[in-house]
């Protein structure tokens, strides 16, 4: 059996348009943000979700709403799947993080292991949380777990759940709002398998994997 994880970023709000570090802060979904999520979320329903659980901050919540209200599932709600504390960054532009504290700011986005914003978390931490998110609720018969989550959680899940050294991590591109990436496992090979990332659409067979095309 084919078993599916889609990680499902949150749809657009004010803070990303301004590029402010949004972290903890729980900062709503804006005009557009609602659209995205309404637009995915009938594509999502060609993935026949089997269960969704959701970051506990109001933009994934609010995102995850759109494909309940289709699919009539429960959102399950986790604070594991959270967006990183950013401790002294948070509500900042990347412009002034980077003048007010730049050596701190440009090695965290390269990958290490530091508190986000000297107080705030390790990716470490956050890998630990947010897997263990994902294990409390994926079951061994559960086909397609939709996780509603934020984007820089979800790289650090699928670094983590793909065994990439972590200083491998930040070379995942991004997500963009309400897009989502797929992992799947029982294929030819063990473990966890990245199939589409930063898509908005399914995922269509790949063919010739195998023979070197």
């Amino acid at each position: 059996m084919i078993q599916r994880i889609v990680l499902w970023r949150h749809g657009q709000t004010d803070w990303n348009l301004e590029n402010r570090f949004q972290g903890h802060s729980d900062i709503p979904l804006n005009a557009t943000g609602f659209a995205q999520a309404r637009r995915a979320a009938p594509l999502l329903m060609g993935l026949k979700p089997s269960k969704i659980v959701s970051s506990d901050l109001v933009r994934a919540r609010q995102t995850a709403e759109a494909l309940s209200e289709i699919s009539k599932l429960q959102v399950l709600i986790d604070a594991g799947l959270r967006e990183t504390n950013g401790g002294k960054w948070e509500g900042r532009t990347g412009a002034e993080n980077r003048a007010v504290d730049f050596e701190r700011f440009v090695t965290w986005l390269d990958g290490n292991d530091e508190p986000a914003g000297e107080i705030g978390e390790r990716r470490s931490e956050i890998a630990a949380r947010a897997v263990a998110a994902i294990e409390r609720v994926i079951e061994p018969n559960l086909e397609t777990l939709i996780v509603v989550t934020h984007g820089g959680t979800a790289r650090i899940i699928i670094g983590k759940m793909l065994g990439l050294p972590m200083n491998q991590w930040a070379t995942i591109g991004g997500l963009s709002n309400a897009a989502w990436s797929i992992l799947e496992s029982g294929h030819h090979r063990p473990g966890w398998i990245l199939v589409e990332h930063n898509a908005g659409s399914l995922p269509e067979p790949i063919f010739g994997e195998e023979s070197g095309a």
